[in-house]
């Protein structure tokens, strides 16, 4: 699939319902999930996530399994009586027992907290594509930039552009986000996987990067610009008089 961005277009997003009962845990990662592509909707027990499970359609639950009323395992069971959305089981038991029991019991995959954010978004995109019911791009255009993401490949004015893993991550983020200023800290928890130190300079470091392998638009404004006390967008277009650092 190819999603192509023009002036003021988004990509289509993907609902996923979340059931965890950490609050902080479900706003950061509805927040990164928001930045692939998805638009999460959030439980926190275990009585509230079914209802909304078989009342609502989603193309995937992640469902933790230690609830404040209930256990993650016996939602799985209900919903598995009349629904076979896929689902990711989370939990604080990483050991291997706990991970057969659940998996048994009708999960798509089990993933132990603490996780990496990096590590849930691609087993969430891998469940899904073995479900084929999603729809993912596996290249990214916007005017002469075009990201192939199931390859890792990056072309721009016609040419291949060589880029590290990460300068790959950090792109993709800004390209699926185009338009939309994205602070330092956020792209460092979506596309790195972890916080930025207090003199962590890496997203800079890459960003400068990216522009120099890039280039500019018509050899006039920055792909990526430096929004004053925000962070970075990708510009889609050509666009003048806003507050910006170069």
């Amino acid at each position: 699939m190819e999603t192509d961005i023009g002036t003021g277009a988004k990509p289509k997003t993907l609902p996923i319902l979340l059931i965890d009962d950490d609050v902080e845990l479900c706003s950061s990662l509805s927040r990164l999930l928001a930045m692939e592509g998805f638009n999460v909707t959030s439980a926190h027990e275990a009585g509230s996530g079914v209802r909304r499970a078989l009342q609502e359609r989603y193309e995937l639950i992640i469902l933790d399994v230690m609830l404040p009323d209930g256990d993650g395992r016996v939602v799985l069971r209900k919903l598995r009586m009349s629904s076979q959305v896929p689902v990711i089981m989370l939990t604080a038991r990483g050991d291997e027992a706990d991970r057969i029991v659940g998996l048994e019991g009708g999960a798509d995959d089990y993933l132990p907290k603490p996780f990496n954010p990096r590590e849930l978004i691609a087993r969430l995109r891998a469940v899904l594509k073995r479900k084929g019911n999603v729809d993912l791009p596996d290249r990214l255009r916007i005017a002469d930039l075009e990201i192939d993401h199931k390859q890792r490949r990056v072309f721009c004015g016609g040419g291949e552009v060589f880029l590290t893993g990460a300068e790959f991550d950090v792109l993709f983020l800004l390209a699926r986000s185009a338009g939309e200023v994205l602070s330092r800290d956020q792209i460092a928890q979506a596309a790195l996987g972890r916080p930025l130190g207090i003199f962590d300079r890496s997203i800079d470091n890459h960003i400068s990067n990216l522009r120099r392998k890039l280039g500019t638009h018509d050899g006039q404004v920055e792909r990526i610009r430096n929004v004053r006390g925000a962070g970075y967008v990708y510009t889609p277009r050509l666009e003048t008089g806003d507050p910006c650092d170069s």
